[in-house]
């Protein structure tokens, strides 16, 4: 019998108001003087300054790093590292998006190693690298609902000088403390709801599909997907409904949680993509969803089949999936192609085979050449549906 490893999230507050019990969150992780790490819009608002507030009352010591871009680099890591050096902080928390938490994330993992970011790539034992008593402690706030990589081990860093984007990995890179609170995304505008929320639609959605064994995740994407059925049209409407925002964060988490089972083409993509020409990831696998579906179609037929029925489709197979993610897409105003976001054909093979070497093309459900994921793309750009 072939042995499994599941690992499930951390510790998790949901609710209005939440943030506020931050400073208690640092203090029982034995923080004194942690390390903000947080984008350069949220940098300058008035909700960072609350959160500031909050810890500086309660005789904590913080500091700021935003100097990172929303695909952020090894070397943007690499400065985030001497600024926790310099400050001798003793934790990380890490308020923002995917790109917020992947940076606060990765800095808490290497800034006391010996090793440097590289080292962690996510290749064989190499985790087994590190120091795990030198790690960080972290506390995540998201401000999207997209990524959820506040419950993820891993990270997301563009190697700048490769032009690739690579996951760094540790288990030990789990916050030990997420505060979902859905204020913080309340201020977000439509279309980042709209490009993060179909974000943690395609995490449920690949994680469903994949053809990886692990019920517990295949279930949580399964109810992941209603959830972004019935919430992300609203917050995309109505931004101050809090109650779906809540519900898209819920989402998000779950998402994470379930691609643990693994994702696949739509993701290696919009990784290879999003280092090439630093699109928003969540967008990139907005647009590409209904082409890698149709890539997959034939594996897809009784999941697609289950899927439908779950959520109530008046189709419930293939087609009734596919008809439901491109009006969901119109509804959001998500583009329609690659093109539309200025995107040609001019590296299309040099994309197809970046993506067939990306991780997360070992788990899509059947395995797609070279030549499929030129297709793919091509499709993807020129607007067609391979049927």
């Amino acid at each position: 019998m072939t042995i499994m490893h599941w690992h499930y999230p951390t510790e998790i507050t949901v609710g209005e108001n939440t943030s506020q019990q931050l400073p208690d969150y640092c203090l029982s992780l034995g923080m004194q003087n942690p390390l903000i790490v947080t984008d350069p819009n949220l940098a300058e608002t008035d909700l960072l300054s609350t959160l500031i507030q909050f810890c500086v009352q309660r005789g904590l010591t913080v500091s700021v790093f935003s100097e990172y871009s929303g695909n952020p680099t090894g070397a943007q890591i690499e400065l985030g590292i001497k600024v926790c050096l310099k400050g001798q902080h003793d934790g990380v928390i890490a308020i923002g998006g995917g790109s917020s938490i992947d940076t606060g994330k990765a800095i808490a993992l290497v800034a006391r190693q010996q090793h440097k970011l590289w080292d962690f790539e996510d290749l064989g034992d190499n985790w087994k690298k590190a120091n795990n008593a030198d790690i960080l402690p972290i506390i995540a706030l998201p401000t999207t609902a997209g990524t959820g990589s506040e419950v993820g081990r891993a990270s997301v860093i563009t190697d700048d000088t490769a032009k690739v984007k690579k996951i760094i990995f540790h288990p030990d890179m789990m916050p030990k403390q997420v505060i979902l609170d859905p204020l913080l995304t309340a201020s977000l505008p439509p279309h980042l709801t709209a490009a993060t929320g179909m974000d943690a639609l395609s995490h449920n959605m690949e994680a469903f599909c994949s053809s990886s064994y692990h019920p517990m995740a295949e279930s949580i994407a399964l109810e992941g997907i209603r959830l972004c059925k019935l919430y992300l049209p609203i917050t995309y409407v109505d931004g101050s409904n809090l109650q779906a925002r809540t519900q898209m964060l819920i989402a998000s988490t779950m998402g994470a949680t379930a691609f643990q089972k693994g994702l696949g083409a739509m993701h290696a993509i919009a990784h290879t993509l999003g280092a090439r020409y630093n699109h928003h990831h969540g967008l990139l696998n907005a647009i590409l969803m209904p082409y890698v579906l149709c890539a997959n179609q034939h594996y897809l037929k009784e999941k697609m089949q289950r899927l439908g029925r779950y959520l109530d489709l008046e189709q419930p197979d293939f087609m009734g999936v596919l008809d439901w993610v491109i009006q969901l897409r119109q509804t959001l105003s998500i583009p329609h192609t690659l093109a539309d976001i200025g995107i040609d054909n001019r590296d299309i093979k040099l994309i197809a085979t970046m993506s067939l070497q990306d991780a997360a093309a070992t788990s899509n459900p059947i395995h797609l050449s070279a030549i499929q994921y030129e297709e793919i793309v091509q499709h993807a750009i020129n607007g067609t549906l391979d049927l």
